[in-house]
């Protein structure tokens, strides 16, 4: 595929990605970090897949079910048509809470014709590291792997399992329906049940989404991406990963390969503060208490990840018997980089606490317990905040005095500040202040670059990081500001290529980057309109939404020449700024829309005939 044509399912247990031809290329179960069960997209020789093969006549299309996260592909050749709607259950059960089984299920709807096809079913188990056996037993077909670890798998079907097992063509003459569970059916499937799993599944969906703030503009992309990261929450913690995949590159042949089925604090905390202002409040409580239950002790330090589970050692090792998307190797699980220090975490956490506590000032369940997780974050920032840290991009040598770093740990002092005022800790606010201005001085003094005429990647450098664009997001600079505008421009004159963003230009542990961090476009696009370049801004962010796949799904990276997506995906930073932009540029008025509609000869928007 020469691009991440996929569609994403999930019930915010675990995830699986469909192609655009209706193939589970990924998929790990029972949860998010499980080992693979269908691994095509590492290794297209022994990765292991579920495809559904038509004849060339066939036309394929694929789109979501409006409003939900259930994936219809349709195949057909104009008189014979059917389509696939693959889902994965969740719904609020009688008593309470959710049902979220490790299973998936394909529901085949006829529409004309007398269809035809054959599967192709090839589960690898344990990332494909040893043989995988199926069987047809009496009413299932099961898969069993015990060559390094023992594990299992189970499809259920009105098909005859023989017919899906060994390819034979199946004539789809009513609807149907294949369900892969990760643990074995006590009581059996049947389609009537599979089409109450379906609508169950739809209601709950449509119920979320109507929950989510709507908006006069971009309301369509903001909802999808609303939904893409609400299936890349963790129901069971409250733990939000950053992707869904490991080992997606950032460059096709390169060696930048990571595994982000995690929780970052960083990126949790970003797309948590999104969701909750889109209106979901639920999810950000739950992520509250995730952390609320990693730091048991005072004086315990925050780590920059953790497992989704709450793991905090997460070894990082590579699968050497897989070739890697593309052949780009190694394919990694687990990730090093766990054991970092970033000091920008603290502010990003604290600035979501501070939020959270605005948000549900009359509904705070574990006031204390953020209380004393303010003071400790003080206590770290006062101790740390004058040494070099890896950054906001993960280097993996050198320490620096990242700007960004820098500019987190004043916002970690600022909203604990705000925090100690909104419970009356008068002291505390005494106590923090001068400390919020000294780190504020430091910066001033030390990340200006008068040659530049820019705040740059670290302390003492003339390289430009387009990180340093948050700062006025996180209300450490006006908008207006004169050194804020420079360093806009300073960034649009040597980071930007076509209108997309290098994170950076200096060479890293790695060498130049060579393709584009998607989030950081969105936020040069969310500075132009801060500074006032809406209509610039407008045009840009018009230009980035068509670079997303077919769905409207971003990765982590574009290629500057070809456009294609690169790295994990779906990602959560990159839809999380997608959302924040669309919301800031929905807000440009009416008149500005005539105007520029009219500089651009074009009628505005509303009035065009659809």
């Amino acid at each position: 595929m020469k691009n991440l044509n996929y569609g994403i399912i999930g019930n915010c247990r675990s995830a699986a990605l469909i192609s655009d031809k209706g193939a589970i290329e990924w998929c790990c179960l029972p949860e998010f970090d499980s080992s693979s069960v269908f691994a095509k997209l590492l290794d297209t020789e022994i990765g292991g897949s579920f495809e559904i093969h038509t004849t060339d006549d066939y036309k394929i299309s694929q789109k979501y079910l409006e409003n939900t996260s259930i994936l219809v592909t349709t195949f057909s050749n104009g008189t014979d048509a059917f389509e696939i709607n693959d889902f994965m259950p969740r719904y609020r059960k009688e008593k309470g809470g959710y049902m979220v089984p490790p299973e998936i299920i394909r529901y085949f709807k006829k529409i004309s014709g007398s269809p035809n096809f054959s599967v192709l079913y090839n589960p690898k188990l344990e990332y494909a590291s040893g043989e995988t056996i199926s069987y047809v037993k009496d009413n299932h077909l099961v898969s069993l792997s015990n060559t390094t670890k023992f594990d299992s798998l189970f499809l259920y079907s009105n098909f005859n399992l023989t017919s899906i097992k060994e390819g034979i063509p199946i004539n789809l003459n009513e609807d149907s329906y294949i369900l892969l569970a990760y643990n074995e059916k006590i009581l059996m499937p049947t389609t009537s049940k599979i089409n109450l799993e379906f609508e169950r599944t739809k209601t709950y969906w449509l119920g979320w989404a109507d929950k989510t703030t709507e908006y006069k503009k971009f309301n369509k992309e903001i909802i999808r991406s609303a939904i893409t990261l609400k299936l890349l929450s963790y129901e069971k913690t409250g733990a939000v990963l950053a992707a869904a995949t490991t080992s997606l590159p950032e460059t096709i042949g390169e060696v930048r390969n990571w595994d982000y089925r995690f929780c970052w604090i960083r990126d949790a905390s970003m797309v948590v503060k999104v969701v909750s202002e889109l209106g979901h409040k639920k999810m950000a409580k739950n992520y509250l208490q995730f952390i609320v239950d990693l730091i048991p002790d005072k004086d315990e330090k925050l780590q920059i990840m953790y497992g989704i589970n709450k793991e905090k050692k997460l070894t990082e090792e590579t699968l050497e018997h897989l070739s890697g998307y593309m052949g780009s190797k190694p394919v990694r699980v687990g990730n090093a980089a766990y054991s970092q220090r970033q000091n920008d975490i603290y502010g990003i956490l604290m600035d979501v606490i501070h939020q959270q506590l605005i948000t549900f000032s009359n509904d705070i369940e574990n006031g204390e317990e953020l209380w004393n997780i303010t003071k400790g974050i003080v206590w770290v920032v006062a101790k740390h905040w004058q040494e070099p840290d890896k950054g906001i991009w993960e280097f993996r040598t050198e320490e620096r005095h990242f700007t960004f770093s820098k500019i987190l740990c004043w916002t970690a002092i600022d909203r604990a500040i705000k925090v100690a005022t909104i419970f009356g800790k008068k002291a505390h606010v005494s106590k923090w202040e001068p400390l919020a201005e000294a780190i504020k001085k430091d910066i001033m003094e030390h990340a200006w670059n008068e040659k530049a005429q820019s705040f740059t990647q670290s302390y003492g450098s003339e390289d430009l990081d387009t990180s340093v664009l948050l700062m006025e997001n996180y209300g450490f600079i006006e908008a207006k500001d004169p050194k804020y505008i420079a360093t806009v421009k300073a960034i649009e004159r040597d980071l930007s290529n076509d209108g997309l963003l290098y994170r950076y230009k200096n060479k890293d542990d790695f060498g130049l980057p060579s393709s584009s961090f998607t989030i950081c476009t969105f936020w040069f696009i969310n500075s132009l309109y801060k500074i006032g370049e809406t209509k610039k801004a407008k045009k840009l962010f018009k230009q980035l939404l068509t670079y997303s796949n077919h769905l409207g799904l971003f990765s982590e990276d574009i290629d500057f020449e070809t456009k294609r997506l690169l790295g994990n995906f779906p990602q959560a930073y990159s839809h999380l700024a997608l959302v924040e932009t669309a919301i800031n540029l929905s807000n440009i008025t009416d008149d500005e829309e005539v105007i520029d509609a009219l500089e651009n000869d074009t009628p505005p928007a509303e009035n065009r005939l659809k």
